[in-house]
């Protein structure tokens, strides 16, 4: 582990010289897509969340701040689990079958934020390489990185491992992970943060419909 930061500052000293410093001032508009990305998901969710169930969505943003922020620390979906489950039953009134149902599937299944995440990582790379994108191309690197991240591990970190078989897949070279692997730490916590707020979005969705209860 000591070898990591030299060997991660070695591999982007090669890519650079290769691809040449566009790779890295790109990195800040990179960065600055995914969050506006990311931020216009959660207004989206919110956005949900008014017009079915005809709440307020500022008040539902304070119910669950906690989970948000813890999700945000430990860029798991799995580790949040626990306080999303108390969350939605106690917070937001949630019936404890819709939760225990939504919650456990959403923490594999519900990877916006992550497919967000991989779809705009994908297409920076090829970019960064020169690599010129059809239409076409964009279609299936959409639908393949939607499909894979739903088997993405509730883990931190585990977005990368299927972002490199993703790249495999279309034919982008798989150490081009190295120009973001300094930023995606910090994404990691953003995009597990949208997850948890869209599982908890389609609990009390769920509830509005096919619970006895009303969503608090």
């Amino acid at each position: 582990m000591l070898l990591v930061p030299v060997a991660v500052f070695g591999l982007m000293a090669q890519l650079t010289s290769s691809v040449g410093l566009s790779s890295l001032s790109g990195l800040g508009f990179y960065v600055a897509v995914v969050l506006l990305g990311l931020l216009l998901l959660g207004i989206f969710y919110l956005i949900l969340i008014f017009l079915v169930t005809k709440r307020s969505p500022f008040q539902f943003l304070k119910k669950i701040k906690d989970v948000q922020l813890l999700a945000f620390s430990t860029t798991s979906s799995a580790a949040v689990m626990p306080l999303s489950l108390k969350t939605a039953e106690e917070e937001l009134g949630v019936e404890k079958s819709i939760s225990n149902f939504i919650i456990p599937i959403g923490a594999t299944v519900n990877m916006d934020g992550t497919a967000l995440y991989q779809t705009i990582t994908t297409l920076f790379i090829a970019q960064a390489y020169g690599l010129e994108m059809s239409m076409f191309n964009i279609i299936v690197i959409i639908i393949t990185i939607v499909a894979a991240s739903i088997g993405t591990p509730a883990i931190p970190g585990g977005g990368v491992v299927v972002l490199a078989s993703v790249l495999g897949s279309v034919g982008i070279p798989t150490e081009g992970i190295i120009i973001i692997i300094g930023v995606e730490r910090i994404l990691g916590m953003f995009r597990i943060a949208i997850n948890v707020t869209g599982d908890l979005t389609a609990c009390v969705i769920f509830n509005k419909f096919y619970g006895k209860t009303k969503a608090l």
